[in-house]
């Protein structure tokens, strides 16, 4: 009111008329020129071109002048103030578009988003415009992308009811999401009925989590079977439905399967077998003996034989923290093949590095081997951290198990809040040559219990994955998608009903890749 008020007062003086009238084409031409202005310093006549910047600058102070003269000083600054404030609103509107989604009316977003300008985000040889990002669309001539996302019983409450996991895989497909991928190995429990958890364990399941006050083993099961719940629906849905051993060899310390079989448990250079992660101490199963991999392998054949399920996930705790691996049995296995020679006090040291590395190799053919001979085509999907980080601290080479052709789909996990820095993992060499060979997609971040994501990171980065023809993303976690936020629901719902405003299948596996190795 105060701004319609003084342009009132003052649109009778005639610098003012003049300035608004310049201001206005000045905008207007801000509006259709921007994105088709060369960048060339010269004009078409080869002339200097006159920056607009100097334009407007000149206009401003001209009226100032005449404002201050004629009025007074008060007035000359007032106009200054008003206008600084009609140019912050006005500027983040054109500098920033993708920040106009968040604010418009549900009605009004897909025909406003038409209107946007076409600008090109190009990566190498490949363009792809704003627009296609903006609205999920990808090109007539590759109709596939991975929309998946991960289903966990750790600060969310998806699977603790049939209802909730229902209306979530509901909710998904509508949204054009294709993949789930459900825990169903964390805590040192099985989270479906397992015969041999309960061998191994004494205990056939558990969805509850000691984070959960007050705890209650049995809440969420009362005779339940949540993994062939998810099956059964996510088919109805549509969606593959790929079950997750979230914790590997990880598992709580004080969890019945550590003290049940503390000679499974590996330790570090000093004999400590307890590691911090939050809140809990972890310890580690030795990934190295036998009786270990049979147990994991024995879980895993579980699953492919007794549910209908499109295949199995390993992730980053597929592997050992590197500092570990320091147990009497791994260290024997060591000097048996090292001539008697103990293993580097350096856990660092790169043969020492690469002979774990490559035993945890080993296994991974072994147990390929043995879920290929039950179910040929099920997939084997690998969810890492980038390469340097989860070989130097995990031990988890999946270049190398990519090349050995053990991967059928790979998604790693790019948590970055730096666009800078997700870009940098993007190109690294190692996912190219995989890009090049598997289906590759990106894992994204999509928040945490007590870290926000917007949803203006998660556009510019499925943006950044879809310009570089990766096969598709999968976000971390469910809860986080449009529950844990800070932004509205009907907002992250509306978001990413535009980045997947049309249906698309999850990538094709190859043939060759899916043959046992």
């Amino acid at each position: 009111m105060t701004l319609i008020v003084f342009v009132s007062y003052f649109y009778k003086s005639s610098s003012m008329k003049r300035f608004l009238q310049s201001l206005a084409t000045i905008w207007v031409h801000e509006l259709v020129q921007k994105g088709r202005r060369p960048n060339h310093p010269m004009s078409s006549q080869g002339r200097k071109a006159v920056p607009m910047k100097k334009i407007f600058h000149h206009q401003v102070m001209k009226v100032s002048f005449s404002l201050k003269h004629s009025f007074g000083r008060p007035t000359g600054l007032i106009f200054l103030f008003v206008l600084g404030i009609t140019i912050a609103v006005w500027k983040p509107a054109t500098a920033y578009p993708q920040a106009r989604f968040n604010h418009l009316p549900d009605h009004g977003r897909q025909s406003y988003i038409e209107q946007l300008p076409q600008q090109q985000i190009r990566s190498g040889s490949r363009s792809v415009p704003t627009q296609d990002i903006a609205h999920g669309k990808i090109s007539p001539s590759n109709n596939t992308e991975l929309r998946g996302v991960w289903l966990t019983n750790i600060d969310s409450d998806v699977l603790f009811s049939s209802q909730n996991t229902t209306t979530a895989l509901q909710l998904l497909k509508q949204l054009n999401f294709n993949t789930v991928y459900p825990t169903v190995w964390n805590w040192g429990y099985t989270l479906y009925p397992s015969k041999i958890a309960e061998s191994a364990i004494g205990e056939l399941a558990r969805i509850a989590t000691p984070l959960e006050e007050p705890f209650e083993p049995e809440l969420g099961l009362k005779g339940r079977d949540v993994l062939q719940e998810i099956v059964e629906v996510g088919h109805q849905q549509g969606l593959r439905v790929i079950p997750w051993f979230e914790f590997g060899f990880m598992a709580p310390s004080d969890s019945e399967l550590a003290k049940r079989h503390p000679d499974w448990l590996t330790q570090n250079a000093e004999g400590v077998k307890t590691k911090p992660e939050g809140s809990h101490e972890r310890v580690w199963l030795n990934p190295f003996k036998p009786e270990v991999q049979q147990f994991i392998q024995d879980l895993v054949l579980e699953i492919v034989s007794n549910y209908d399920v499109d295949g199995i996930q390993l992730d980053d705790h597929f592997g050992l923290p590197s500092d570990l691996g320091y147990d009497d049995f791994t260290v024997e296995l060591y000097q048996q093949e090292h001539q008697g020679k103990l293993p580097p006090n350096d856990s660092k040291d790169p043969e020492w590095i690469s002979w774990r590395a490559n035993k945890i190799t080993d296994f991974l053919k072994q147990l390929v081997g043995a879920v290929k001979d039950r179910r040929e085509e099920v997939i084997i999907s690998i969810s890492p951290n980038p390469q340097r980080f989860s070989y130097q601290f995990f031990l988890a080479d999946w270049a190398n198990w990519e090349q050995l052709g053990l991967v059928d789909e790979l998604i790693v996990q790019i948590y970055r809040d730096s666009f800078k820095s997700f870009i940098s993992e993007l190109e690294k060499p190692e996912l190219q040559v995989a890009h090049s060979r598997i289906p590759v997609s990106v894992g994204i971040l999509t928040g945490l219990k007590n870290k926000f994501v917007s949803s203006s990171q998660i556009r510019q980065q499925v943006g950044a994955v879809r310009s570089r023809g990766f096969a598709g993303v999968s976000f971390f976690f469910y809860e986080t998608l449009w529950k844990l936020t800070e932004e509205p629901l009907n907002q992250r719902q509306d978001d990413f009903s535009l980045l997947f405003s049309l249906p698309a299948e999850a990538p094709e596996i190859k043939e060759e890749y899916l043959e046992t190795p």
